[in-house]
This record gives C-alpha cells, structure tokens and sequence, in this order.
C-alpha cells in the first residue's frame, strides 16, 4: 500500500487515526515499511537511525520497523513510504500455543527453547558428556547487575573440548555466540544444536571427533538473555533492556548491543538517540553483556594484529569468531565502519566464500549491506586479528519452525562444521582444497593387512567467484594430524595417475603393519597448485584380531 512521496514543501503527517483507516488493522506500535533511498549516503544514514529489517540494493529500497511518529519524520523528510501489511501483521500475529505446548514455551514457536529451557539443556550436556563439555559464568545480564538474584540472568559460556586429550590452552579456538539481539529466535538454537552434535557425534564422526581432540570451541547461546525473554512474548525487541540510558520511552529502552563493542565504537551506523533501536550506548562497552563477552575473548585469544587500522594480523593467525543474526542470508566480515577493505580483505574474503557455499548465503564485506560500527565481529578482528564474521540466518526474526529445521540450521550446521575446523589457520586453509569422501576399506583389518584409502580433494567450493587451482597433493597420517610434532605423512595418489584437476579421487594403500588394536584415525589433507593446504577430512581404522575381525566386518559393511 503506497502511502505517499512526500517532499519538505507538501509533508503532511499521517496521524494515527488516519494510518488506522488506511492500514485497515487495528493501530499497531510499529510498521514494517519500506523505504526508498537514492544513494550510499542515504542508505547509511537511515542505517544510523533506524531499525533495518531488509536491503535491497538493486532497487534501492530497504524495510524498516517504524513508530507512528518515525513514519511521520521520514514522510516530511521527502522519502517514498510503503506500508507492507503483510510483514506488519506477522510480526504482531497473536500468539497461540500449539496442541501439548507447555505454559513456559514460547507460543506457536515449539522448536525454539526459551532462555530457561537452554540453560537448562546446557547444563544437561556437562552431566552427560563431563569430560567433553565445561560451563563458565562469564558475567551477569544488566538486569541481574541492576536489581540482584533472582532477577535477570547469567551469562554462560559452553566450552566443548576432549578435557582428557592434550594441553587445552593449546588447542586453537572456535568462538560461537549467539542471540545479542533479542528477537532473533534461529540464533541460539542454531547454537545449542551445534553443541548437542558435537556431543552426540564424539566417537561416532571422525572429523568432529578429532575436532574435539584437538580443537575446542566457546558457544555462548544467549547474549541478550534479558532482551531475549522480552522477545519471547512476541515483542520486537532488539537491545539490552538498560532502563537508565535516558530514553523515556519503556518501549524503547536498551542499548543496542552490536553498536556498543569497544572497537570503533561511533564510527557510524549508529545513534546517539536512547530510543533509538541502533542506540551505542552513552560510551563505548559501556553494557554488562558487552563487557563480559570482551573480557572473555580477550582471555581466549592472543592479540595478532598491530594498533593501525591497516595493519594485517599474520597468515599464522589462530582463531575464529563467528556471530549468529538474523535475517538476511548473508555471511559478512569486517569493515563495516568504512568501505576500505580490512588489511587482511583477502582472507576474509576466501573464508567468507567458503563458509558461504555450506549456507548459500551471499558473502560480502560488512559495509556492502550497510555502514556499522562498535560490532561483535569488528571487535575480535579490530582487537586481537581474529577472523570474524556475522551469519545472517534465515528470512525472518521470528523464523516458522518449518523452514528452520529443514533448512536453515542444517545449512548452517555444515557451516558452523567447516568454520571450527579451520580454527587453527584460518587465514590459510580455506585456500585450500577440501578432502571429502574420505573412506578405507576393509574398514576393519587385522594387523600388517594392507587396506584401501580413497577421498576426493574438491577446490571449488565457494560460493562468489573465488578462483580455483589444480590439486597438486595429497597426503594422509594415522593418529595425529600433520602439524603435531615428530608425525610421519604419507603421499597418496591422483586415481587418474595425474593432478591436473581442480577435483581429484585420491587414493593410497595403507600397511597396518605396528597399529596396535583398538580404533584409529586416519586423517587426510590436500593442497593446490598455488600451495595451499585445505582442511583436514579424516575416516576411521579398525584393528583386531582375525576372530573379532569376523564378527565385526558384517556390521561395518551394511
């Protein structure tokens, strides 16, 4: 419903009333409503006042959650104003409780736990899997600061590791966090169902077995805990629910948290404005949620990168940071304070295509969508050099349970897999080819008997235009991978007889001959013809005796 191009000498207000009759819904406190820009300034200037739902650059509009009193500003201002009726009435549909939902679920919503119901699971995974998985207090919700227990919430941090495998403060590190803006349901349930299938799959899946040998990864499902329960009733609510930042309005109280991260805190696409919906803060990380989320990074990761804002962290870079929102379908990285590319735009860019092939979401550098600052991701990369990135998941805040679980956490799942095994170098191995398929027959063999090792290493999987190389290698270890000291690698071979496509079927024979008994892993790894090594794909290896090679073989062949 078209209502009007207004100009500065013909503005006229729409006054509730009339918006009433010409929405014709009952007056609701917001409006979804798109918005016309005619160019990159214009865009970042909405951006730093208001609520954006949706971008679209090629017709240069974008929508936006509006009050009455908005609406009428950008109506005087000049701007071309839509209401979508449609979109506002989804996000403000009544709430109705499905057949065998409980009181303490959210209405309409059962595949989305509540903040209760998450806390409640993550503790369930330290009792069942104590020696993969540690719960850490972080710090406290501005709400539980403000008015004490019971009131509010804590912060918590899942860290997922083998606690009986290796030295953990060597271990390189995956940091998953979810949920800093309230209404985004997908977000911390993307993130709690990642934990339960890194737990679920340890001894069962190779790759996320040695992924938890070797690697571990920090999920902090609810950032905004506070906002979130706000959210749960069916409020549109966005930011912290800090009451004393000077904005009047209960509505609208809150600071938006991914405006108010120390790193280029004020540096555009933000507001000074407490009502506003994109406010920063009255100073930079002054929020509980933020300062706890900083001060835990800063205690996970090394600082890899130099003081200037054109200073690259090196290629040996440890570390990834990986933010969940919704809803946009993309994959962005740093800077989104300026259109300068960051110093290290190059391997951002390769990781962001890769991680991008898993979702199909488009990759970009955080300031294509629109201009940021004082973000999660621009502070682990801005800080400390590590990679970060923001998924935008899904098409809405308040996603149907249907199309999350047939496609928006399995695409993301395979995502967030990729993404914790390029923990170690993410700024090399995303390069690299990916080593697929990976299988050994017989999958159980008696010891000395030589077994058959196949994979296929695929360089060209990315999505936006990365270019690709020849596989030039390939290589495999037996129960350690290749970076570990004093590991013996062996070459494998092109099928064909040649490396001379960007996707080869690899193969070797492996001797057994000194395996002792039990299970191990055989882990493979390619490289292109531009020297770059992928990540690691890996299968597993039996050995026994002959007589329990007999009973076993039936059930690994099936």
């Amino acid at each position: 419903m078209l209502l009007g191009l207004a100009s500065s000498a013909a503005a006229s207000p729409v006054s509730a009333s009339t918006l009433q009759q010409q929405t014709e819904q009952p007056l609701l406190q917001r409006l979804v409503t798109k918005v016309y820009f005619t160019s990159r300034e214009d865009l970042n200037t909405l951006a730093s006042h208001y609520d954006i739902l949706e971008v679209n650059h090629e017709q240069g509009f974008v929508f936006i959650l509006l009050s009455i009193e908005e609406y009428n500003s950008l109506q005087q201002a000049g701007y071309l104003l839509e209401v979508d009726d449609a979109k506002t009435k989804l996000l403000t549909h009544p709430r109705i409780a499905l057949l065998g939902q409980g009181p303490d679920s959210i209405p309409g919503y059962p595949c989305y736990r509540t903040v209760e119901e998450t806390y409640t699971d993550m503790q369930g995974i330290v009792t069942m899997h104590p020696n993969l998985a540690q719960i850490f207090d972080i710090g406290d919700s501005w709400t539980r600061i403000s008015y004490g227990f019971p009131n509010g919430y804590d912060l918590l941090a899942l860290r997922l590791s083998n606690e009986n495998f290796g030295n953990m403060s060597d271990k390189p590190t995956f940091f998953l966090m979810a949920e800093i803006h309230a209404r985004e349901y997908v977000t911390a349930e993307t993130a709690m169902r990642y934990a339960e299938l890194l737990t679920s799959s340890y001894g069962v899946d190779p790759d996320i077995t040695w992924l938890l040998d070797y690697f571990k990864v920090y999920i902090v499902t609810m950032t905004n805990p506070d906002g979130r329960k706000k959210a749960e009733s069916g409020q549109m609510w966005r930011k912290n629910v800090d009451n004393n930042n000077g904005c009047n309005d209960p509505n609208n109280w809150g600071t938006d948290l991914n405006r108010n991260h120390s790193f280029k805190w004020n540096h555009g696409g933000s507001d000074s404005n407490p009502c506003s919906e994109v406010y920063m803060g009255p100073s930079a990380g002054s929020e509980p949620e933020v300062q706890a989320i900083e001060a835990f990074v800063r205690g996970l990761f090394p600082d890899q990168r130099g003081p200037g804002d054109t200073d690259p962290a090196p290629a040996e870079t440890t570390g990834i940071f990986i933010t969940l929102h919704s809803a946009a379908g993309l994959v962005l990285w740093p800077w989104g304070w300026t259109s300068s590319p960051a110093p290290n735009n190059t391997q951002l860019r390769t990781l962001g295509r890769h991680l991008a092939y898993f979702n199909g979401y488009t990759p970009e550098q955080s300031y294509q969508l629109y201009q940021t600052s004082g973000t999660s991701d621009e502070f682990a990369y801005g800080e400390l050099g590590v990679a970060g990135y923001t998924f935008e998941m899904g098409t809405d805040f308040f996603q149907d349970c249907g199309s999350f679980e047939s496609t928006i956490y399995p695409d993301n799942r395979d995502a967030l897999l990729y993404a914790f095994k390029t923990a170690r170098r993410p700024y090399m191995n995303p390069a690299g080819p990916d080593s697929l398929s990976v299988s050994v027959t017989p999958a159980a063999a008696t010891p000395g008997e030589q077994v058959q090792l196949t994979a296929v290493a695929n360089d060209t999987r990315y999505l936006g235009g990365e270019p690709n190389q020849n596989i030039a290698e390939a290589r495999y270890s037996i129960d350690n991978p290749s970076w570990i000291i004093n590991t013996v690698t062996y070459p494998m071979a092109a099928s064909d007889g040649n490396f001379n496509s960007t996707i080869e079927n690899i193969v070797a024979t492996v001797d057994t001959t000194g395996l002792s008994t039990g299970r191990h892993t055989i882990f493979i790894e390619s490289k292109d013809a531009n020297n770059n090594w992928g990540v690691l794909g890996s299968t597993f290896l039996y050995i026994a005796d002959s007589a329990i090679i007999k009973i076993f073989l039936p059930l690994t062949t099936k």
